[in-house]
């Protein structure tokens, strides 16, 4: 049963919890963003407005059945909405039944970063682990492009802060240096197992093979994408990062590299569709596994 509308206002006088605090039947006063909006119809032909609410916590469905179209005007999604309203239990979901919600404005002060997901895991002790595996790559040419990468601020900042997607594996914040670490450690571990494989070269891959999501996304209520992300991509970004601190590197090792770069999704954009390198098959196959390890703890196995 929605909660009735003239309680609304006490709402504010409470803490705002997070989804992951919500209980049924609790009240609730806090802002969300706002990452699905849909106008939908009742049986009786009555509109209503179907939503996602997330934080940095995770993500609540919720409906609005009172005043729905005029509710509906004061916001967008993408947007940040001050919701106030009540949760119910529907199907053994919490679903946010909504009495009241407005959307959040820019002089507010409140950062839509702040709202999107996050990793668990210590970024600072992850950077940590990405500076111990660059100091295992012993060859000049690549040590070298490790120190001018990890010696840029500003990369170094993207390099924390972006996902790895926005609705697949690592879709949060710290999601691309946590994939990284993990890519990286596997290609550092599989090089003493075969010790044909170049380990200078397959670990400097592994550790650069994503840096084209660093300019990637943007960051609002919800992740979105760059001009150059939704029109380029990462791989070709991440050539492009590479290929502009590499100016000094001889074109046999510059060459490696950017092939194993290119094809870590797999051989279609290597010439004749083929692999040129054990060390481009093994970054292939590293960062699968670490990818799908990571989705099915985050969407199940099937």
């Amino acid at each position: 049963m929605s909660p009735d509308p003239a309680t609304a206002a006490t709402f504010h006088e409470q803490r705002a919890p997070t989804v992951s605090e919500l209980r049924a039947g609790a009240d609730v006063s806090g802002i969300f963003a706002c990452t699905r909006k849909d106008r939908l119809v009742t049986r009786s032909g009555s509109p209503y407005l179907a939503l996602e609410l997330r934080d940095k916590t995770g993500a609540v469905q919720a409906r609005a059945f009172r005043e729905a179209d005029a509710l509906a005007g004061r916001f967008e999604r993408g947007e940040l909405v001050r919701v106030a309203g009540q949760v119910e239990r529907f199907r053994d979901e919490l679903v946010l039944e909504i009495v009241d919600i407005d959307r959040v404005g820019l002089d507010d002060g409140v950062d839509p970063g702040a709202f999107l997901p996050s990793a668990y895991r210590d970024l600072d002790e992850l950077d940590g682990f990405l500076e111990h595996l660059a100091r295992e790559v012993h060859d000049r040419q690549y040590r070298a492009l490790l120190e001018r990468l990890l010696g840029d601020a500003s990369l170094r900042g993207e390099w924390r802060r972006a996902p790895c997607s926005r609705a697949g594996h690592h879709a949060y914040l710290g999601g691309l240096l946590e994939h990284t670490v993990a890519v990286a450690t596997l290609a550092h571990e599989l090089c003493q197992l075969h010790p044909r494989l170049r380990p200078d070269l397959l670990l400097t891959a592994a550790i650069v093979h994503d840096l084209g999501r660093t300019r990637e996304f943007t960051y609002g209520a919800e992740l979105g994408l760059t001009d150059e992300g939704r029109l380029l991509g990462h791989l070709v970004i991440g050539e492009r990062i590479i290929s502009e601190r590499a100016a000094d590197m001889d074109d046999e090792h510059r060459l490696a590299l950017l092939h194993c770069v290119l094809t870590h999704h797999g051989p279609t954009t290597a010439p004749g569709g083929k692999f040129a390198s054990a060390e481009a098959l093994a970054l292939y196959r590293l960062n699968s596994l670490d990818a799908g390890v990571k989705g099915a703890f985050e969407r199940g196995l099937g």
